[in-house]
């Protein structure tokens, strides 16, 4: 999966997909994840108005047109929903967390010519993130 990791983290900003306020989701995590490494990412929660001092968009379609790849932290179910938008965006990267991969969501990204990880493998694990 190098590959498609490496063409992923070449996006100038990053979305994160069902990001919480909540500091114990993983949601969460995979902000300050992104932050802490240097990178610009943006929060996408309709419920919210800012997650660790981040404004957030309320979906994907909202996102800035600078991100091009999405970390997806959502059900499944949310996570067919969440390709469909990002297609519609232009976004050609999607990292589905563990827990969000959806076979239906995978085979829309390749059907779509997206650039798709969902081998199980955690961005938190990819960068190294240390909880603080």
């Amino acid at each position: 999966m190098t590959k498609e990791i490496d063409e992923f983290l070449k996006a100038e900003a990053f979305g994160v997909v069902g990001a919480s306020s909540d500091r114990s989701k993983y949601g969460n995590r995979v902000l300050r994840c992104y932050r802490e490494h240097g990178l610009k990412a943006v929060p996408v929660n309709p419920k919210e108005m800012e997650i660790e001092g981040v404004p957030c968009v309320p979906s994907v379609l909202d996102l800035p047109d600078e991100v091009t790849s999405i970390s997806v932290i959502t059900p499944p179910g949310v996570t067919e929903r969440v390709v469909e938008q990002a297609a519609a965006k232009g976004i050609r990267n999607v990292w589905m967390q563990p827990g969000a991969e959806s076979p239906r969501a995978v085979e829309f990204c390749r059907d779509h010519g997206m650039n798709v990880i969902a081998d199980g493998s955690c961005i938190l694990v990819v960068l190294g993130y240390r909880e603080h």
